[in-house]
């Protein structure tokens, strides 16, 4: 064999170029690997690019910046929850108790999906008033979202914006609990659920009397 044709069978293949949404997928896969081995402080784009293989410039124009790239994350993580519980809403039965577990396993599940980093995503989105925003945001079409599903079993009654809160305060604590291994999924998504259901009797029970 002639060194020329050895050089071209050790040579290694030319880099595929990704299509732009193959190369931002791959881009968040490998930032949710980097938040969860080395937590959220360490997550800045020039990290980035170096874990992924890819230059800087790559990764800048995917995000620009650090807290476009925490945005980003918390889209993904959204967009994953969403998806899960819009499936099972569909396949749910149209009474209280069916809706309410899907609300609550979709909850948990994907929170655990997404294993520990969610909790440090979120607390950077929380540092800067921008990032709270996007954050708030999301937070208000997925109540949105738990009202328009829930307030049909509420009789007249609607659900309040202050219950709604407090149901996704309970519903974030008890997935950080189960995320960490303070409890059990099934705890986590049972008591979700009682919360849930509690939440809209109270409504129900408060427009009839």
């Amino acid at each position: 064999m002639s060194s020329t044709e050895e050089n071209s069978s050790s040579s290694p293949a030319p880099r595929r170029r990704l299509a732009r949404a193959d190369r931002q997928r791959q881009l968040l896969d490998v930032a949710w690997r980097l938040v969860r081995e080395e937590g959220s402080e360490a997550l800045t784009l020039a990290r980035l690019a170096e874990q992924a293989g890819v230059t800087k410039p790559i990764v800048y124009d995917h995000f620009v910046t650090r807290s476009g790239l925490l945005a980003a994350l918390y889209q993904d993580f959204d967009a994953r929850q969403t998806a899960l519980m819009d499936a099972a809403l569909e396949a749910s039965e149209p009474i209280l108790e069916s809706r309410s577990q899907v609300i609550a396993d979709a909850f948990v599940e994907c929170v655990l999906l997404q294993g520990r980093e969610i909790p440090g995503v979120s607390a950077a989105l929380s540092s800067s008033p921008e990032l709270e925003l996007i954050k708030r945001e999301y937070e208000r079409i997925f109540l949105d979202k738990c009202r328009s599903v829930l307030e049909p079993f509420a009789g007249n009654g609607r659900l309040s914006q202050a219950s709604l809160r407090a149901m996704l305060g309970a519903a974030e604590a008890l997935s950080d609990a189960a995320a960490n291994g303070d409890i059990s999924a099934d705890e986590a998504k049972q008591e979700l659920f009682v919360t849930i259901v509690a939440m809209v009797e109270r409504a129900a029970g408060t427009s009839s009397s």
